[in-house]
């Protein structure tokens, strides 16, 4: 079995998302949205919908980027989280957490039902299960909490999966749909309620003296009431956020299956596997994820697929792989999402960031909270979700471990010296190289054109890492990428890399 030559994700080949211009003069908004993706396409049709003056700026195409990779299931099954809220945040925050995202489910359920929007919906059972006798004691502990939190599931030692399990902890009536279905018509209708989308349009900076303006890279400023920032990484960033944040890669598979897998799955055991089907063509498309890992940090990438391959085969029989994708997200110190004002002293600056692989739900909760912040009400929320806490157990112990990886990679990467050259990459290869006595970065693709680019990052000067599955440069530090031209793909780094010479 073979896997397809180029990632592609299945929801944007199968969907067309209205496209926009560019912003190029200066314009005066009541909110100004950053970043064109779930969160901020759903604030914008909330915020339009009760007559709010809303612009959304996107530095690409709409729903490029996570959202246009993700898994798209619709949960508050986090994976194991509601034993350690309890444990880390108490009862009460614990059970708030799971409420504010089965409510969430409950408003894109009904928007959907609301504008009749065809997005392959079903209402699904979602599973955490384990096929380890030795991790049946995280299950048991995570069920205890469903019962203490009042949520609706079961504990199951059997599923209608090929393999056996040891156990699972099952939630009810989740749902999954395709994403960019239900997106595209949250944009028509944020657009027929007075909303404006740019694309192609980068945001560089935000004034905050008097009314917050927008600073655009081409020129253009937006003058607002208030700046909503849902670039997944906060290119704005005034406190720090990229040392509470960490990002992580995974992947997944779309295969061609013979009969619809019933439910959504995950494993609690590692490798971390994520199942579910859609639908293409009326017939079955099984997805499968997983093989997490910190971005720049994993072994050769096209393993993490192949990876994903051999489970599927050996479980499932099937060989047919149509496409493949990858998705980056951003994981706080504690686990939970910021969501709020930046910083307590600008109030007018809100963010979002930190969703732990989990954007479906997460994006409405975001989407619901910002809303009222933004029209200046109270929402019951906004304490748990704030980016101003600071919980000691784990931040503390999440915090300096950050701290000693990033500055692990920084030394190998400075130290690293590189014997090849240029001219020795050759056609759909990227590597690693010397320039002039300097680490540099080479990729000649297939026509033979050599791309070749300074490897430090724009963000604080890491030593990126060649992806040779998305042909990108990354960096291990704090998740920056960028494309082999030195087109920044994923922030915090704003400015591009720097293009060089090669000895050609």
């Amino acid at each position: 079995m073979s896997l397809p030559k180029l990632s592609q994700s299945y929801w944007l080949q199968t969907t067309t998302i209205p496209s926009f211009p560019s912003l190029t003069q200066p314009i005066e908004t009541d909110v100004a949205i950053i970043g064109g993706g779930i969160t901020g396409i759903t604030t914008a049709y909330l915020l339009a919908k009760q007559g709010v003056r809303v612009t959304v700026i996107e530095a690409d195409r709409l729903c490029h980027g996570t959202t246009g990779h993700t898994t798209a299931k619709m949960t508050a099954q986090h994976d194991l989280i509601y034993h350690e809220l309890i444990a880390h945040f108490g009862e009460d925050s614990a059970r708030q957490y799971y409420e504010a995202n089965k409510e969430a489910l409950q408003s894109i359920l009904h928007i959907v039902k609301e504008h009749d929007i065809h997005c392959d919906l079903s209402v699904e059972d979602a599973y955490v299960y384990t096929t380890e006798e030795t991790q049946l004691y995280k299950l048991e502990a995570e069920w205890k909490a469903y019962e203490t939190l009042g949520i609706d599931g079961a504990y199951v030692d059997q599923l209608s999966l090929p393999f056996s399990i040891q156990g699972a902890v099952m939630m009810r009536n989740q749902a999954q749909f395709h994403p960019l279905h239900y997106i595209k018509t949250l944009v028509e209708l944020a657009v027929k309620y007075g909303a404006s989308f740019y694309e192609q349009t980068v945001a560089q900076h935000i004034e905050t003296t008097g009314r917050p303006i927008v600073r655009t890279k081409n020129g253009a400023t937006i003058t607002c009431d208030t700046v909503v920032i849902c670039t997944h990484f906060p290119f704005f960033d005034p406190a720090f956020y990229f040392a509470r944040l960490h990002a992580e890669r995974s992947y997944v598979i779309a295969v061609e299956a013979h009969e619809r897998l019933q439910g959504m799955y995950l494993s609690a055991n590692e490798p971390k596997r994520s199942l579910r089907c859609t639908t293409m063509d009326g017939k079955p498309l099984l997805l499968i994820g997983g093989e997490s890992h910190k971005v720049g940090q994993g072994i050769n990438m096209i393993q993490h697929y192949e990876a994903l391959q051999s489970f599927c085969e050996h479980t499932f029989g099937l060989s047919h792989v149509l496409y493949r994708w990858s998705a980056q997200d951003l994981i706080t110190l504690d686990n939970l999402p910021y969501i709020g004002p930046i910083r307590k002293s600008l109030p007018h600056i809100l963010v979002a960031t930190g969703y732990r692989k989990w954007g479906m739900t997460t994006s409405m909760v975001t989407a619901r909270l910002l809303t009222d912040l933004a029209l200046q009400k109270e929402h019951r929320y906004a304490h748990l979700f704030t980016p101003s806490r600071f919980i000691a157990d784990p931040s503390l112990n999440n915090l300096f471990t950050e701290g000693i990886d990033v500055a692990k990679h920084f030394l190998t990467g400075k130290l690293e010296y590189a014997l090849r050259t240029p001219h020795d990459i050759s056609k759909g290869e990227g590597a690693v190289v010397n320039v002039d006595g300097k680490r540099a970065g080479a990729y000649r693709d297939e026509q033979g054109t050599l791309y070749v680019v300074d490897t430090t990052c724009t963000h604080m000067g890491c030593e990126l890492e060649w992806n040779n599955s998305e042909r990108s440069w990354d960096c291990p530090c704090h998740g920056s990428r960028f494309c082999f031209t030195g087109k920044v793909l994923e922030g915090p780094a704003i400015e591009p890399l720097q293009q060089l010479k090669g000895d050609e």
